[in-house]
């Protein structure tokens, strides 16, 4: 199994998440699983820092941000080369426990009908709190969400079940499934790509599976920072009208903005409630 699994990490200028996230990959890589460094065109020392601390980590570096569609695809190219079974995409922003890849790669190999596993995700502020535990996408109504964010890690999120979309901060495919659908579709910018793949999946007869017997920690928006919000909002909407307009959710185009408000009100209310003196929700 761990023979034929290659984890592939994107990295742009994030060097001290990147080594964070390769150190917890430790664990990982001495099962024999590879992991890959696909570098987006850093200028942060990125390559070298990784050349330094992590020397059996392989390492593609390309010599400009591709985005998050065209830098995995470059590095799935690449990983091919050895035909690996499986291949996990990650964000460098995360840390990863030691037996999720087994996890995750464990739900491919014994369900066929799966296409994608995706762990439990976590916020790594918050190591308790859920992030990501499943997804639901309903394009009509202009509505794609995490299912359990902000909540408590508990009973409630603890059973593997089909969910509607995996999060690209951690994708565990078949290498052959990957490769017949094409990939990430790069025409998107930053986001919604991996809904796209989700969706291209579930149309090809296959499943998406949510396994919380993975677990993952992810330092949220790393990329973009607090002060870059506006932008990540506006980069977020034109991808999901790119989304709407190629899955044919012609009614999404009207109703998204609405959704958009919902969700940006949930998010505005959680950063009040976790204020200093206000405690968590």
């Amino acid at each position: 199994m761990s023979a034929g699994t290659v984890v592939i990490v994107l990295n742009w200028n994030g060097r001290e998440d990147l080594l964070r996230c390769l150190g917890s990959l430790e664990p990982v890589r001495a099962q024999g699983i590879r992991v890959m460094v696909v570098d987006n065109g850093s200028a942060d020392g990125s390559p070298d820092a990784v050349c330094k601390a992590f020397p059996g980590v392989e390492l593609l570096v390309l010599d400009r941000n591709l985005g998050y569609a065209g830098g995995n695809n470059e590095g799935f190219r690449r990983a091919m080369r050895s035909d690996p079974e499986y291949v996990v995409f990650l964000n460098n922003d995360t840390v990863v426990a030691p037996d999720a890849v087994a996890a995750l790669t464990a739900v491919l190999r014994n369900h066929p009908e799966t296409g994608i596993a995706v762990p439990e995700i976590l916020y790594m502020d918050d190591p308790d709190r859920i992030w990501y535990a499943g997804g639901e996408v309903r394009l009509g109504i202009g509505l794609v969400r995490h299912l359990g964010i902000r909540e408590p890690h508990g009973p409630a999120y603890a059973r593997r079940m089909e969910t509607g979309y995996a999060t690209g901060c951690c994708i565990a495919m078949r290498s052959i499934d990957f490769q017949r659908l094409g990939g990430f579709d790069e025409r998107f910018g930053m986001y919604a790509e991996d809904v796209d793949l989700s969706l291209r999946v579930r149309k090809a007869g296959l499943t998406v599976i949510y396994e919380p017997a993975a677990r993952v920690w992810h330092r949220v928006s790393a990329s973009y920072g607090s002060g870059m919000y506006p932008r990540k909002i506006v980069r977020k909407s034109a991808a999901m009208l790119y989304l709407m307009r190629k899955h044919r959710a012609w009614s999404g185009f009207v109703l998204y903005p609405f959704a958009l408000v919902a969700q940006a009100a949930g998010a505005l209310l959680y950063r009040i409630a976790r204020k200093p003196g206000r405690g968590k929700s």
